[in-house]
């Protein structure tokens, strides 16, 4: 992927997140606590859902109440900055295309469900997850990225580099702050392909939840095995996310050469579908990639009109 252009820079140090090796299993990057600064300008909010005049007539109210003292003047304007970025992450949640999967405050999959996304390497598999993580954090939901096949400073640039293309796209002011709002809601987890396992995750998640470090509500496992053997171990991992009321997105690997069943499904999916509420399938269409469901009820099928961009890998809504 390319830089964009136009943004602040997010590789700054504490913009690290946190994070987990899977050598020693121990945490190895925590993402530092904010400490709210205080707002020379309010920018104005681009979508008028609320009147940028009634945040700076909220801001100059503060102000002149000057015999209440700097604490109470403080505590003004970091009410005023997190009402700002509240009403910035509704604005970006109500133009991501995404919403067409679901309802904008609610998850496109319930506690429980398992939901796919198909594609051949190279497609665009992982920036598609990472848009559906970064619709969540924006939610204000926890959300465990496990990845088996990249380590996590390159997990970490995807999402940087995702975030940097949408706040580009969508003209974001104080895109650090942002980042910054949201970082602390993303775990990365790593782990070699051949020592992942159920009891694996359900230990690390434990260490975490116990010492109320991190306690994910949603899950994104990148490079899982799909091959003949894994339905006993994706059925542990369904019982698992179902009964700590979390869901799954995972990527699924498919071939050019290898014919789908009859009924359109990919062979990597066909023996595990049974355990997939929604299935999505990305195909190279000449010069755009198509978005398409194969799995998830005939209304989600019929609302889901989108493309992934070659160029950016962001998501387009066509409709």
């Amino acid at each position: 992927m390319t830089k964009s252009k136009g943004v602040e820079n997010l590789d700054l140090p504490r913009n690290s997140g946190k994070a987990i090796d899977s050598s020693d299993q121990k945490v190895v990057r925590c993402a530092e606590k904010i400490i709210p600064e205080t707002l020379d300008t309010v920018s104005p909010y681009r979508k008028q859902t609320e009147s940028p005049a009634a945040l700076f007539k909220d801001r100059r109210a503060v102000g002149r109440d000057d015999a209440a003292g700097p604490a109470k003047k403080q505590a003004g304007v970091i009410y005023i900055k997190e009402r700002y970025f509240t009403m910035l992450k509704k604005d970006l949640i109500l133009r991501n295309p995404l919403r067409v999967m679901g309802h904008e405050n609610e998850d496109i999959l319930d506690a429980g469900e398992f939901g796919a996304v198909l594609a051949r390497a190279g497609v665009g598999k992982t920036a598609f997850l990472v848009q559906l993580s970064l619709n969540a954090l924006l939610r204000g939901k926890n959300v465990l990225h496990i990845s088996l096949t990249d380590p996590v400073n390159k997990v970490s640039l995807w999402y940087k580099e995702v975030f940097n293309l949408i706040a580009e796209q969508y003209q974001v002011d104080q895109i650090n702050q942002l980042w910054e709002s949201v970082l602390p809601h993303r775990f990365i987890m790593t782990f070699r392909v051949e020592g992942f396992s159920v009891p694996k995750l359900q230990e690390r998640l434990a260490d975490l939840t116990e010492q109320n470090i991190f306690r994910p509500q949603m899950i994104i496992v990148d490079g899982f095995p799909f091959d003949e053997t894994v339905h006993q171990s994706l059925s542990e991992f369904k019982d698992m996310v179902g009964e700590q009321g979390m869901h799954s997105w995972f990527t699924v690997r498919t071939h050019r050469h290898q014919e789908p069943e009859a009924d359109g499904t990919p062979l990597q999916l066909a023996h595990v579908s049974d355990l997939f509420e929604i299935a999505i399938q990305l195909l190279p269409v000449g010069k755009e990639i198509h978005v398409k469901a194969l799995k998830g009820g005939d209304s989600f099928s019929k609302h889901l009109d989108l493309r992934l961009d070659p160029s950016t890998m962001l998501l387009t809504n066509q409709s």
